[in-house]
């Protein structure tokens, strides 16, 4: 006797379609977990806003009220003048200036020192390379703080105590082993066939470097951009030992002023403290692209 199979034809649509197989829903954690990730990612981010936010409001309320006790989180009462006070400030202005000044120009020395000391590396195998590689990464173990006091020293026998000059080379001479570290991976991550093509198209070594190798390390120059003015922005030590000059002093330096043992205004300091770090937010927001490529290159093949 034979069997005779009967083939079932698919259950179909309302439109006549053949339904497809049933779609499985993530459950338990998997259905949760882009809400838990986003709650936990926003509740980092006001983690790290929350100290801005507390020197925000310290700024918009008495001196008094800020030592207060019972502290209280929302001023007791609302000083909204307080930061026309600090930008009508020649003081303030004066700090700000040899700030920007100061933290500027290092970075101009630093990119016009590591950009051919850095491709130079990168591209020619010479005798004491490694050496000389491994000489640089070694000042990264030296800080300022620890080395104050020679500095000082050094820049009294030359006549450069209490100028502009000591801080520029100071923050230039810290910051350059690290650019030169990262760009050299840059440049060395470039085939050669692109430089020799632009050699063929009759390109020098500086052409090269200038119209072709240095676009393509844009993000690598970006992140030793970025770094180096910062460090140079919130550099203390160095710039509390060697200036004394009160117009001359750098912005993290001056705003010490405010409070002292004889005068106590909390307020200023605070609304100083927030101006100062507008510099910097604004260099994020305006390289944040280019930023987020230079620190994540290399990171997949």
């Amino acid at each position: 006797m034979s069997t005779t199979s009967i083939a079932r034809p698919a259950a179909s649509g309302p439109a006549g379609r053949t339904a497809g197989p049933a779609v499985q829903r993530p459950r338990g954690y998997r259905r949760v977990r882009p809400y838990v990730l986003s709650v936990a990612g926003l509740a980092v981010a006001a983690l790290f806003a929350l100290p801005y936010v507390v020197m925000l409001l310290d700024a918009l309320r008495p001196s008094g009220d800020v030592l207060a006790t019972p502290p209280s989180f929302l001023p007791r009462e609302w000083q909204w003048g307080t930061f026309g006070t600090i930008l009508s400030d020649a003081r303030f202005l004066s700090w700000l200036k040899s700030s920007l000044l100061v933290a500027s120009v290092s970075t101009v020395v630093v990119l016009v020192v590591a950009v051919p000391a850095a491709y130079f590396t990168a591209r020619y195998r010479f005798r004491g390379r490694t050496a000389f590689l491994l000489l640089v990464l070694a000042t990264q173990m030296f800080s300022p703080t620890a080395l104050v006091v020679g500095i000082y020293r050094e820049f009294f026998q030359l006549n450069l105590v209490n100028t502009y000059m000591a801080l520029i080379l100071t923050n230039a001479a810290f910051n350059l082993a690290f650019a030169i570290w990262i760009l050299q991976g840059f440049f060395a991550s470039i085939p050669q066939e692109i430089e020799e093509a632009a050699h063929l198209d009759g390109c020098g070594r500086f052409g090269t470097l200038w119209r072709v190798m240095l676009p393509l390390t844009l993000p690598g120059l970006v992140t030793t951009v970025t770094f180096t003015f910062i460090a140079a922005w919130n550099e203390y030590v160095v710039a509390l030992t060697l200036i004394q000059d009160d117009a001359r002093k750098p912005l993290t330096v001056g705003i010490s002023s405010y409070v002292t043992g004889y005068e106590q205004n909390w307020d200023q300091l605070f609304a100083a403290s927030v101006i100062a770090i507008v510099p910097v937010v604004i260099l994020f927001a305006a390289i944040e692209k280019h930023l987020v490529g230079g620190l994540t290159a290399g990171a997949v093949k």
